[in-house]
């Protein structure tokens, strides 16, 4: 079973890119995702924030690292991942993260310049003038 999510807020840090032994971009970002609502007993006004992690690979990857840094409002889609390790003393840790399928910039409250990036060819496409 495949857990999608949908999340949209704001990047709490500057995109991380690194890259694999194999030479794959891998780009980590954290975003907090507010939530506000009006209690129905007080009227009062209240809010909570949830945190999340978010990685992304490949193109999309070295396309965040170009475009995205701390605070923006983006909207990401992806799926939902849990790995778990054990630390050093032996304690077992368990991290759910959003693999990100889809990222970009919110437009609600801000504007964008989208350029289109030159794709590079996969194995399986063939060469431009092979037939």
């Amino acid at each position: 079973m495949v857990a999608t999510t949908t999340l949209t807020g704001n990047l709490t840090r500057d995109p991380e890119i690194r890259y694999t032994h194999d030479g794959q971009a891998v780009l980590s970002l954290g975003m907090a995702v507010n939530r506000r609502w009006q209690d129905r007993q007080t009227n009062e006004w209240e809010e909570a924030t949830s945190f999340f992690d978010v990685i992304c690979w490949r193109e999309m990857a070295e396309n965040c690292a170009l475009s995205l840094a701390k605070g923006m409002r983006v909207i990401v889609s992806g799926r939902l991942e849990q790995r778990a390790w054990d630390t050093e003393e032996g304690d077992r840790r368990v991290k759910v993260e959003v693999v990100a399928e889809e990222i970009g910039p919110s437009l609600r409250w801000a504007t964008a310049e989208v350029s289109r990036s030159e794709r590079m060819a996969s194995v399986a496409e063939p060469a431009s003038g092979a037939s």
